[in-house]
């Protein structure tokens, strides 16, 4: 961008007289301040102004291209709306945002005219586009109602259209750090600092200490959004007084949960509220060099990082002597091959170093020394970008929302067996319950409710009885489940808690990085237990004790070993939790304790009745054909791929239980509902 952008400033603000000033705020605070600060007032309010759109000259179409929204079918959109402002000669802007956070109604578009507020649609696929773009643009009513407008002063607003910020997907939320995803381009830095952005690093660089800034984020109660909830500023603290001359800043990007894109939607739609979060916690606690480590399967993220570093350096927000404060930052994007165990902050260190992602015990702990010798602190990006507010507000605002123990707002990816599935962000202590039934429209098709896997692998399930909790760290704990990252996992009656741990078990064996016993052999013999209560009954057990022993025998035989492998699943759990050597491996069994905690019935009649009363375990399910229905069309025993079906053409057909492999197929052709599962 040319000088000529902005208005020049005299030697005394921050830059250089030959530098464009990004951020006036700054310049008029710190006095001296421009020789024609009033005129430059105005013209660069007028310039934040044009830049947030508050009065655009001509149309404006927002297209939601982030992950989420390209995986629903925005290119395709995108490229629809290219071709028909094309075909019409429409002068218009087309802006791509990132995620909105409403994930289950994409491709979202957002169209504002001039005098009229921003108009937001839902699963707008390209074939939509026409007919849409034409009644907006004509002024006639839509073929779709809108999901909501956009507040804003001095528009016209349109009649009959609710605010989006009413829609029961958003009223119950407190965005914080979503502020600006899906409504800002995220490729513009402008954009960014026309809504304040960098304020905060300018402010802490020219009239605060670093131990000032960890002062006032540790006064700010903000803890660690990663997993385990660390006082973030006493963190920061204890780097801040290590003696070295070099320090490094980490931002942990991994996000390696199932069921988690919270860190992928925020570095996606709001990378510079990243990058200003990095740089003042870089600034805190003196370290010169910063490292965003993300998955190599985050390649939108990456590219959206990547561009905004260079033009925070353009801008001179990176770099060399920030606002000449004798502060010096450098940010480097490194890409991690996806293992689970890197987002555990040793493992983390030792794959930037180029070594294998292994932990190593703890102490010394990172603060102390950390990447290459040297202190160092690690910050998920949810952490991160909640500093640029306690900065620019205060620690009083920030905790002013939030519980006594929990300050603050968390995001929540809010996935699974709930009818408006995506992003979430609520004030700390926000009762489970509006999650799920007010923000997330509760369980489609008239299911129940059975439980929210939260935290991930490493987390635990909350049973229905427990709904009413309010979310918070210390909560959680005591029904057995943790923060994490902020996957929330919704599930229903159709879901099989043993097969729920099951899933979760094998996600964490195969993740263990194999360095300690523990968590390499434990988790395999905890698996294999699982998978034995959730498997066809064999005969061999039988033959240990005699051949010629009847079936019942037999079945006894097999119950007592299941029921012991039980027993013996708690024990293993908490030897597993008591001596592994990273974060990761002691909070293996969580899953695993909270389904035994709260759904023993489930495990009872998996280990004694062999029975899967939600269906999900398809081994023990018994197939049989209602022969009062059953009209002998033979579908069934051509799809059979175990010959399990007999009969002959239009007679009622049979099972044979013993060749039944439980594939299902014979459920899914017949027409007559005649193959009845037990």
């Amino acid at each position: 961008m040319s000088d000529t952008a902005f208005p020049r400033c005299c030697a005394g603000c921050w830059h250089s007289p030959d530098r464009p000033c990004p951020d006036l705020v700054a310049c008029l605070e710190k006095g001296p301040v421009c020789h024609e600060s009033d005129a430059c007032a105005a013209q660069v309010g007028a310039r934040n102004r044009a830049r947030r759109r508050e009065s655009p000259a001509r149309p404006v179409v927002f297209v939601g291209t982030g992950t989420c929204g390209l995986g629903a079918g925005a290119g395709k959109t995108l490229a629809a709306i290219h071709a028909w402002l094309a075909a019409g000669a429409v002068d218009a802007e087309v802006v791509e945002v990132g995620c909105i956070g409403l994930c289950v109604e994409e491709p979202l578009v957002d169209i504002q005219l001039p005098g009229r507020p921003r108009l937001s649609f839902a699963k707008v696929t390209d074939k939509k586009v026409a007919p849409l773009l034409s009644a907006v643009f004509s002024d006639q009513p839509p073929p779709s109602e809108p999901l909501g407008q956009f507040r804003q002063d001095g528009a016209a607003p349109w009649p009959g259209v609710r605010p989006l910020d009413e829609h029961p997907f958003f009223a119950p939320q407190t965005r914080w750090v979503l502020a600006n995803c899906g409504v800002v381009d995220p490729s513009s830095l402008d954009e960014y600092l026309a809504r304040g952005g960098y304020g905060a690093l300018a402010k802490a660089l020219r009239t605060m200490t670093p131990a000032d800034v960890c002062r006032e984020v540790e006064l700010s109660g903000l803890r660690g959004r990663g997993g385990g909830g660390f006082p973030t500023g006493t963190k920061w603290t204890i780097a801040h007084k290590q003696a070295a001359e070099q320090k490094y800043m980490i931002c942990n990007a991994d996000e390696g949960d199932p069921g988690a894109f919270m860190d992928r939607a925020v570095m996606e739609g709001d990378p510079h509220r990243v990058l200003e979060g990095l740089a003042l916690a870089a600034y805190a606690i003196g370290a010169s060099r910063a490292y965003i480590y993300t998955r190599a399967e985050y390649p939108l993220a990456i590219a959206r990082l990547t561009a905004a570093i260079a033009q925070a350096k353009a801008y001179g927000l990176l770099g060399s002597n920030l606002f000449d404060s004798g502060f010096s930052l450098d940010i480097v994007v490194k890409q991690g091959a996806g293992a689970f165990v890197c987002g555990e902050e040793t493992a983390l260190i030792h794959s930037i170093e180029g070594r294998r992602g292994m932990p190593r015990p703890r102490p010394p702990f990172p603060a102390a020394s950390g990447l290459f010798g040297k202190p160092t602190i690690i910050n998920n990006v949810e952490t991160l970008a909640n500093v640029p507010g306690i900065v620019a507000n205060g620690a009083a605002w920030f905790g002013s929302v939030g519980t006594a123990s929990s300050k603050g707002t968390k995001v929540f990816a809010l996935s699974g067996n709930v009818a408006r599935t995506g992003l979430v962000e609520v004030a700390m202590g926000t009762p489970l319950r509006q999650i799920v039934f007010d923000i997330g429209g509760g369980i489609p098709g008239d299911r129940a409710y059975k439980a929210v896997q939260i935290g991930g692998p490493s987390g635990g399930c909350i049973p229905a009885s427990q709904l009413d909790i309010d979310i918070d760290y210390e909560s959680l704990k005591q029904v057995g489940a943790m923060m994490g990252s902020g996957g929330l996992v919704v599930m229903d009656d159709g879901n099989c808690m043993v097969d729920v741990a099951k899933y979760f078990m094998d996600f964490i064996q195969k993740e263990s990085c194999g360095k300690c016993i523990p968590c390499r052999e434990g988790t395999r013999r905890m698996l294999e237990i699982l998978e034995s209560l959730s498997r066809r009954p064999s005969t061999s057990l039988g033959a240990v004790v005699s051949p010629s022993n009847d079936r019942r025998i037999e079945q006894q035989f097999e119950a007592l070993e299941r029921f012991r492998s039980v027993m013996n699943l708690e024990h293993l759990a908490k030897v597993i939790q008591d001596t592994s050597l990273c974060g990761l491996g002691q909070s293996a069994p969580n899953p695993v304790l909270s389904t035994l905690r709260w759904f023993r019935d489930e495990y009872e009649a998996h280990v004694y009745d062999r029975r899967c009363d939600a269906k999900a375990c398809r081994e023990l399910l018994v197939y049989e054909i209602d022969t009062t229905l059953c009209k002998g069309c033979g579908i069934c025993i051509k799809q059979c791929p175990s010959d399990a079906i007999v009969g002959t053409p239009k007679s009622p057909h049979h099972i044979i239980p013993e060749r039944c492999v439980a594939c299902g197929s014979c459920v899914d052709v017949c027409n007559l509902d005649a193959v009845l599962v037990h």
